[in-house]
């Protein structure tokens, strides 16, 4: 694969938001009530998150509530009060027990009125938000009108969220894609076929990129890369001029190729001989317990989301970068893209041989 890459800009970001890790945008203040909710896409730790973010406010004597099933629960009022007993036993579990939903209503002014309303019925002062770009625009928005702060943690399997090193669930979504690529790799094996494997991530590689890697795949189609359908045939070619008798190609669903069956059909037209099967993995890498790396991930950012509403910061994502807390603000990590760095593009091609 190969591509031009303008990383310049990015790492320069990153190293200037590094250097402001520890400055909020306002004066710490003394809120006594918070609400958490999950929104969007469901991922392994965001109950790990939820959890933390209880416990550090029981820690701080906050009161925290729970708002189900995202900015749909936050219009209807189906808000109830949280405590540590509430969030025991959640550490290990996947999904998430708040619920999750996607509000077209929210989107209206006069959704986020309703909403609004009902927080402050309950002296809700500021929010923890735990989803990605689609919950942190509709945070952003909620701000500007109403005035409510909110700290957001990055809860999506895809790992595409600027501001952060990883995201919550995007190392358990990656060990579950990579499983079933082991365990799929034996079958192909035994009957000589190409497999490919579509994993999920509509506009990023990360899941497929490190999947494929670890399941020594032969080639791995992303958005971020030019990939084509005549190198899909080239890397095939060669590995048959090598006796090799089966192959393993992971598929992101954003590929602009199209996903693992467009591909696997267009091949087939021009090695009709080849037995190809194709595995689409699907929302099983959304399920499952998270990995200790996400349940710790998971934990660090609640408890960052908590304390970055004690200093009085407004409308940022908790992330870690370099294993340090940073808080970025919501309109930089909606809009900055974060790219694969391109030492694992050039590690599949050397791999690959």
């Amino acid at each position: 694969m190969s591509k031009v890459w303008d990383m310049a800009g990015y790492w320069f970001s990153l190293h200037h938001l590094l250097q402001e890790i520890s400055e909020p945008d306002s004066e710490p203040n003394n809120m006594k009530k918070i609400a958490i909710f999950t929104s969007g896409g469901d991922s392994p730790g965001m109950n790990a998150c939820v959890r933390a973010a209880v416990r550090a406010a029981v820690y701080y004597n906050i009161e925290i509530y729970g708002i189900r099933r995202g900015y749909t629960g936050m219009i209807k009022g189906d808000i109830v009060m949280l405590d540590s007993k509430a969030v025991s036993n959640t550490v290990q579990r996947g999904g998430t027990i708040l619920k999750s939903a996607r509000s077209e209503e929210f989107r209206t002014p006069e959704g986020r009125k309703k909403a609004y309303e009902q927080l402050t019925a309950l002296g809700i002062e500021g929010l923890i938000a735990i989803g990605g770009n689609g919950t942190f625009t509709g945070s952003d928005i909620f701000y500007n009108e109403y005035g409510i702060p909110t700290v957001g943690a990055p809860g999506t399997i895809d790992n595409d969220l600027y501001g952060t090193d990883y995201t919550i669930g995007f190392d358990t979504a990656v060990n579950t894609a990579l499983d079933a690529i082991d365990k799929i790799r034996d079958t192909a094996d035994s009957h000589d076929r190409i497999f490919f494997i579509e994993v999920m991530g509509r506009d990023s590689g990360y899941i497929a990129i490190q999947s494929g890697i670890g399941g020594g795949a032969e080639l791995v189609m992303v958005p971020e890369t030019n990939s084509s359908i005549e190198e899909v045939i080239e890397t095939l070619k060669g590995g048959w001029n090598r006796l090799k008798t089966s192959s393993i190609i992971v598929v992101a669903e954003g590929e602009d190729e199209g996903g693992a069956i467009a591909v696997s059909n267009r091949v087939k037209k021009h090695v009709p001989y080849a037995d190809i099967r194709v595995t689409t993995l699907g929302h099983i890498q959304r399920g499952g317990s998270p990995s200790a790396y996400d349940r710790i991930l998971s934990s660090r950012l609640g408890v960052a989301a908590v304390e970055g509403l004690m200093q009085g910061r407004k409308n940022v994502m908790a992330g870690i970068i370099n294993n340090e807390v940073v808080y970025t603000p919501f309109k930089e990590t909606i809009t900055l893209k974060k790219p694969i760095h391109p030492d694992l593009i050039r590690l599949v091609n050397i791999l690959s041989v």
